[in-house]
């Protein structure tokens, strides 16, 4: 049994990353209409009220808990994505995904003082430096087609720090023992309370002009709905049976899926920057998961 949740578990991630891959085309266009802010609200109160539809019952939570939750939300949901959608509009996409990708490494630190259940193994580390070669080579070395913005660069890796102090929280939420579809409704929740001080000190505007496009409108609901409800489902269901340094050291596949995505999309032209970048990240996947 728990070989088999293992496998559904490394299947939750890898359908996580494959729709996270794609987010940071949908998200760049339709910060051509929105704000990052109001776009940020807006894709998680869609997936906030999708979640509602999934499984409509109230989540009631134990003494000490409560602040766990808040924390996640303030973490993975409001800042992470808040610095990710404002990176954007400084930097490329290909930047934004590759540095964010250095996640896996404030997960390590920060399971290494927080969960003791997490060991690691060489072949870790080896993965991991393969894994960064190759997004750094894929991201950085196209020479005049990467912009790199300093302002973008340091707000992704802001981003990638709460990222890992979010999965730490995030595992331990899933120790709690309720249902996951609850719990991540609970975070989304939070990180909607964080944003709308965000909201209201930034003076965003909701204009109604910009959710009537069909093509704004396709890619907010693939956001809020795909990316937002059931990517955070299928991803914490991720972390609970593998492990927060497990799930992700997938992360670095995100780089690959965007490239390839902006090639299909954006026709953008494939460089042997690419292609060996592509192999370095996939290699370091498969090294970094060896015992």
């Amino acid at each position: 049994m728990k070989r088999e949740h293992q496998v559904t578990g490394h299947i939750a991630a890898i359908v996580t990353c494959l729709i996270w891959g794609t987010t940071f085309v949908s998200t760049k266009v339709l910060l051509q209409d929105f704000g990052p802010v109001d776009l940020l609200f807006s894709r998680f109160l869609l997936g906030y009220f999708t979640l509602w539809l999934m499984r409509p019952k109230k989540l009631r939570t134990e003494k000490g808990q409560e602040i766990i939750f808040v924390g996640a939300g303030l973490c993975g949901v409001c800042l992470y994505y808040l610095f990710e959608n404002i990176a954007l509009i400084y930097t490329q996409a290909s930047n934004v995904s590759v540095i964010v990708s250095t996640a896996p490494l404030f997960v390590t630190i920060m399971a290494h003082f927080f969960l003791k259940e997490e060991k690691l193994q060489k072949y870790f580390f080896f993965g991991f430096v393969c894994a960064i070669a190759g997004i750094v080579l894929l991201s950085f070395g196209g020479g005049e087609n990467v912009s790199v913005n300093l302002i973008g660069d340091l707000l992704c890796v802001a981003g990638s720090f709460v990222w890992g102090a979010y999965s730490i929280l995030i595992k331990k939420i899933s120790g709690f023992g309720y249902n996951v579809i609850q719990t991540t409704r609970r975070v989304f929740f939070y990180g909607l309370m964080f944003m709308i001080p965000i909201l209201i000190g930034s003076g965003a505007k909701f204009h109604s002009s910009a959710y009537t496009k069909p093509l704004n409108l396709a890619n907010l609901l693939y956001l809020g709905i795909g990316a937002c409800a059931v990517c955070f489902v299928t991803w914490n269901y991720a972390v609970k049976m593998l492990g927060a340094i497990k799930t992700s050291a997938y992360i670095y596949a995100i780089p690959v899926i965007t490239i390839v995505m902006s090639v299909i999309i954006l026709h953008e032209k494939v460089t042997p920057f690419m292609l060996g970048g592509t192999a370095l990240t996939v290699l370091g996947l498969v090294i970094s998961e060896k015992k």
